[in-house]
């Protein structure tokens, strides 16, 4: 029943832990559409965890390498041109440091993994019909109460003009929700219809229609995400989707998906980067708005600007110049300006945009400390035998959000947004978090 299926780890396996971990569940639920109150909650279960595991948290290497990380950014405040602008620029970091710490000691099973999935794909659904009605019904609103408690816009037609945004900020931020939505809720899907299968295998067993929900569900759910992530018109999202598709298909050892998968890729890349004789006829089956997204027929005047290979040449351009102390926080949007007369938040890379604003060694820990859990975390799920059968395709699903989010993040820059944030550090928590349950149970 999809009922039982949320409420199986509503209750923390640490009694002690309960209230943290029906806050972060509830923080999570409405998180999407009520960012501010999402906050509070999220935080309020970090805050409750930390006074209840302060020792257990400040004794792991991994904890102690944010807090040097921590205080090599402040170190870089220091140096900044504009040390106000890189102060406020802290809080994009630090605050997201504090709650995964705690978070990664309130995480601890696979149960939990799942909870926390079911209700991310739950709460995207109204992110999604809001997308719907903005860009077929030409929905907009502006709900502002009690200061920043509500605080929504919707843009009729989207935002840029013609591609879903929903409430966020930009369609590129909400194709980087999406896509994160769309592999745990794919995940979900194959656990569910696995054991479905097993179901209706075993014989004379009774089935009944509640036996069906959850596949139904999800179904629903991931297709609906599915479309709303190509609506978006983001390249970076249609890329990280299809690889997504191809890598569970592979991890399943379905080897027809696989082939189709390529197969439908490659008449793609075809029809939008063949020489032209070949383009034309591969392009009878392709839509237009797919292969010109892909090689930007679609924006053949696009500014020098707003290229990301000039933005990126721009940012290591400033890593040269202070390549151990960078420029600072929220620099280079500034230095743009002055430099192309463009106003840009990012170069599109974040971690070019470390390099440009924090240097190179601080860059060099922050991409450290993930490549390490990526290591790890590849590590128990491929060679442990402490991680249950039924439990690798949730923590694979976690695995494969965590490895989208850092290529999407190679040709954009999600830490911005509070939503984006927030997701990424916590599912990045709830991967850590097993990880490090699972690898103390080895050590005993």
């Amino acid at each position: 029943m999809l009922g039982a299926s949320l409420n199986k780890a509503f209750y923390h396996p640490d009694s002690s832990l309960q209230i943290p971990w029906s806050s972060l569940q509830f923080g999570l639920l409405v998180f999407p559409v009520n960012p501010f109150l999402g906050a509070v909650t999220i935080s309020l279960a970090a805050l409750i965890t930390w006074a209840k595991r302060y020792p257990l948290i400040i004794r792991g290497p991994l904890h102690q390498g944010l807090a040097i990380l921590s205080l090599l950014l402040l170190i870089t405040t220091g140096f900044a041109s504009h040390k106000l602008e890189a102060f406020l620029g802290l809080f994009n970091l630090l605050p997201y440091f504090f709650v995964f710490a705690a978070l990664t000691a309130l995480i601890q099973t696979s149960a939990q993994l799942r909870q926390i999935a079911w209700i991310m794909v739950f709460g995207s659904l109204p992110m999604v019909i809001i997308g719907f009605g903005q860009l077929f019904l030409g929905w907009s609103f502006k709900l502002q109460f009690l200061w920043e408690l509500i605080d929504s816009t919707l843009s009729p037609g989207g935002e840029p003009p013609g591609r879903m945004a929903s409430v966020l900020m930009h369609a590129n931020t909400l194709a980087a929700y999406l896509v994160t939505i769309f592999i745990l809720g794919l995940g979900l899907w194959l656990e569910n219809y696995q054991k479905l299968k097993q179901k209706l295998k075993v014989k004379n067993l009774p089935i009944s229609s509640s036996t069906y929900r959850p596949v139904i569900f999800l179904t629903i759910a991931v297709f609906a995400n599915f479309i709303a992530l190509i609506l978006t018109n983001s390249r970076n999202g249609w890329v990280i989707a299809i690889i997504t598709c191809l890598a569970y298909a592979l991890y399943q050892g379905w080897r027809l998906i696989v082939a189709g998968c390529m197969s439908i890729a490659t008449v793609i890349l075809l029809a939008a980067f063949a020489p032209s004789a070949i383009a034309q006829f591969f392009r009878r089956f392709v839509p237009y708005f797919v292969w010109a997204r892909l090689n930007d027929d679609m924006y053949p005047d696009r500014p020098v600007a707003l290229m990301r290979k000039t933005q990126w040449e721009f940012a290591w351009n400033l890593t040269q110049q202070h390549p151990f102390t960078g420029w600072g926080l929220r620099s280079f949007s500034g230095l743009y300006k002055a430099k192309m007369a463009t106003d840009l938040g990012h170069p599109h890379n974040l971690f070019l945009m470390l390099s440009a604003e924090t240097g190179l060694i601080t860059t060099f820990l922050f991409s450290g400390i993930l490549a390490g859990i990526l290591f790890t975390a590849s590590q128990l799920l491929w060679k442990s035998e402490s991680l249950e059968p039924e439990n690798r395709l949730i923590f694979f699903s976690y695995l494969l959000a965590f490895i989208g989010w850092i290529l999407f993040n190679t040709v954009d820059v999600t830490t911005f947004d509070l939503r984006l944030s927030t997701l990424f550090w916590v599912f990045l928590a709830a991967l850590c978090g097993v990880i490090l349950h699972q690898t103390s149970l080895i050590k005993r």
